[in-house]
């Protein structure tokens, strides 16, 4: 062989892999679509509950499987692309595309799903294959000078609901809190885009639409909650605008949906209780929405029923910490008061049930305050004091689901105690101050006994000399005793309270 048939000639070429660049080239869209199937596989797998590792299960893989897991796996690591400028603007561009001509084809084939469908699959395809942008932060700023932002939640409103929640997955991963960490700059920049396009108030809608009967709408209940939940950690005055966009009465309905307790429904109450919190705006809502007696009605069922799960505990627990929000504005006290809430929670004092932790800290905050006297007035009259002061003399013994401390519980009993001294008046006030007078002045014995427990725990804790107790401190306050015992009449027939009706007898 001469020189010149050495320089001319030419080894057999491998195929050559296709630009990323090619979005015409059936081998790499093919490529594309084979990787993202696995992955969707590979994710329904991790999502689905762990099997038990057996011999026997890993003996059922054939060899050829294993080549195929093994072929696929290196090919992965080849082919991974890295995250860049270009991959973005391209992806980006894609989407742009896909969206564009799906929304050509809806217009002109309205009545022909099945022209349009193939459009639909490809900018489903192509929301998922844009989840890889929530990987980096960093370029998020550029994702927000390419505009991609309105188009996305244009989405959310699109007549498909599958792509509609396959939008809100993909801006649940975005808003990632731990994400959006790493970049500073970046979740400014998305989140001022996010808000300036009405995030909010097209999440709410789209909620309203989805079926939670059918799984992957239930995803996108749970993963539209998430996005809130995001901004809010962001941002807690997007808690405001939230409420005012129809959020709280969304989760109000929600919370009233009958059937089995669900994670929904808890996501539901923790955002009503994020919501609530520090936001007095969302709390004079609630009430003007009739939410307190919503809460009621869903505390009623735990009147004589303990949860049933861990979740459902947190739940129960939830409604308890959204009610005790909601009392802190005024004009609730009044809706509480009439929706016989004072009755309900005097009723799950009684029944001894987890339930009694949550009301005793509700009627705290119900009874608290110059604004707490009606309340006060009326719980002495539906015999709250036969409920209430056992409690005082004997703090209950601890069980594996009690949520108050030794600590918590006596010092919201002493507190709904102070509060029915300073708010009640007339025949309420003497039936009170009677009530530390019987059994030789034993409620005294045991205020003495809190009292001194608790200064010695604050001595104890400022480093200051325990203070002992001797029997002069007894005898000075039982001797104060004695003259209030003088003042009240010893005649009580004209005291004796009648019980009141209550709602939430046949809860």
């Amino acid at each position: 062989m001469d020189v010149g048939e050495l320089l001319d000639y030419k080894p057999p070429q491998a195929l050559k892999r296709p630009s990323d660049l090619d979005d015409d080239d059936d081998g790499i869209e093919k490529a594309k679509k084979m990787r993202r199937i696995a992955r969707a596989k590979a994710n329904k797998m991790a999502r689905a509950p762990s099997p038990t590792p057996s011999v026997q299960t890993l003996d059922q893989i054939t060899d050829e499987e294993r080549a195929e897991i093994l072929k696929f796996v290196e090919t992965e690591q080849a082919q991974g692309e890295v995250v860049d400028e270009a991959t973005i603007k391209r992806i980006v561009l894609n989407f742009e595309k896909r969206s564009l001509k799906n929304r050509e084809m809806r217009i002109k084939f309205p009545d022909s799903p099945e022209r349009f469908m193939d459009s639909e699959v490809e900018l489903h395809e192509i929301l998922q294959e844009m989840r890889v942008l929530a990987t980096a932060p960093d370029y998020y700023t550029l994702l927000v000078k390419l505009q991609v932002i309105p188009s996305l939640l244009e989405l959310l409103a699109h007549d498909n609901t599958d792509i509609s929640v396959g939008t809100v997955e993909l801006l649940q991963e975005l808003t990632d809190v731990d994400i959006l960490n790493e970049s500073e700059e970046g979740a400014e920049a998305l989140l001022e885009a996010l808000l300036e396009h009405q995030i909010l108030a097209l999440l709410v809608q789209n909620l309203e639409r989805l079926d939670e009967t059918v799984k992957e709408e239930a995803d996108g209940v749970h993963n539209t909650l998430s996005i809130v939940e995001n901004l809010t950690e962001l941002r807690s005055e997007i808690t405001t605008e939230a409420g005012k966009q129809g959020l709280l009465g969304w989760l109000l309905r929600r919370l009233k949906v009958k059937g089995p307790f669900d994670g929904n429904k808890l996501y539901a109450s923790e955002m009503m209780s994020i919501l609530l919190q520090d936001n007095e705006k969302n709390r004079t809502m609630l009430g003007e929405m009739d939410g307190i007696d919503t809460l009621l009605q869903q505390l009623a069922f735990y009147k004589r029923h303990d949860p049933a799960s861990a979740e459902e505990h947190e739940y129960m627990e939830n409604l308890f910490n959204c009610l005790c929000s909601a009392l802190m504005v005024v004009p609730n006290r009044d809706k509480f008061l009439k929706g016989e809430g004072l009755q309900l929670m005097n009723l799950m004092l009684r029944e001894k049930k987890t339930s009694r932790n949550g009301s005793l800290k509700v009627l705290d905050y119900a009874m608290s305050g110059p604004y707490g006297k009606d309340n006060c007035n009326k719980f002495v009259d539906i015999l709250g004091l036969r409920t209430i002061f056992p409690l005082f003399m004997k703090t209950p013994k601890k069980n594996r689901r009690k949520v108050l401390s030794t600590e918590e519980h006596e010092e919201h009993v002493c507190s709904i105690i102070a509060s029915m001294l300073r708010n009640c008046k007339g025949s309420q006030r003497q039936r009170l101050i009677s009530k530390f007078t019987e059994n030789d002045h034993e409620k005294v014995d045991r205020l003495l006994e809190l009292h001194f427990k608790y200064l010695e725990k604050d001595a104890e804790k400022e480093g200051r000399p325990r203070t002992s107790v001797t029997e002069e401190n007894f005898t000075a306050v039982r001797n104060m005793l004695d003259e209030l015992e003088s003042d009240i009449p010893t005649d009580r027939g004209d005291l004796t309270p009648s019980c009141t009706s209550n709602s939430f007898h046949s809860a």
